[in-house]
């Protein structure tokens, strides 16, 4: 005959039970929010500003999320795109007509000849940077890509706040826009689990925004 001591399953199942919420409970599966507001030495909101929060110890990202940065009635859309290193973006060309996508860029140098539809291959953006985009046949098209080396960014509304989701601990604040001169100071923050943190920067090294042409010369031949 068998004897199953009761007391002693209690006891397993318990243990079980506790280790499963000390997981839950732990450091790493806790977030912190973090609250932003951009604005410009006027006091005006920044739209289309980017925020990442960079973690101390570097991540190793080796998989490759997929991001778009469609072309549509001559535009780039979205105009400003913020994406992880060793992201893979895709170019479609929404419009009727070709475009030709180009970056001098040393954060990426690439060149998609002339297509339409999603007939270019995706691109991998492999170094963290600015890049910025062109067309060679529509000289009005213009856009930025943002390659950061955190999973924490994301690009301010047309009010210029900025909301993050990230877990608790230290980290480098950057913060990037089309009309920035130079390199924006580094701040260090620390995020609690247990409160919202919220700030406010302002950007002051900004320059005046490029007029974008109304036509292209030629655009309709291709």
């Amino acid at each position: 005959m068998r004897f199953i001591n009761h007391g002693t399953m209690n006891c397993e199942l318990l243990g079980k039970l506790c280790f499963v919420a000390a997981l839950f409970m732990s450091p790493f599966a806790l977030s912190a929010q973090f609250q932003l507001s951009v604005v410009d030495d006027k006091d005006n909101p920044l739209k289309d500003a980017v925020a990442a929060l960079v973690p101390a110890q570097k991540m190793d990202y080796a998989a490759a999320p997929t991001a778009i940065m469609d072309q549509r009635q001559n535009m780039f859309v979205p105009g400003v795109l913020a994406i992880r290193v060793n992201t893979q973006v895709r170019f479609p060309n929404s419009d009727d007509v070709r475009h030709h996508v180009y970056s001098f860029s040393p954060a990426k140098k690439f060149e998609l000849r002339l297509y339409h539809g999603m007939t270019a291959e995706p691109v991998l953006f492999d170094k963290p940077g600015t890049v910025v985009l062109g067309c060679n046949i529509h000289d009005s098209m213009v856009a930025y890509i943002y390659v950061v080396e955190t999973e924490y960014f994301t690009v301010a509304d047309a009010m210029g706040k900025i909301n993050l989701e990230a877990p608790a601990g230290k980290y480098q604040l950057q913060i990037y826009h089309p009309q920035m001169s130079g390199v924006f100071p580094e701040s260090t923050i620390t995020l609690d689990e247990s409160r919202s943190l919220s700030d406010s920067v302002t950007v002051n090294n900004l320059s005046a925004p490029k007029a974008a042409e109304s036509t292209d010369e030629f655009s309709n031949l291709f």
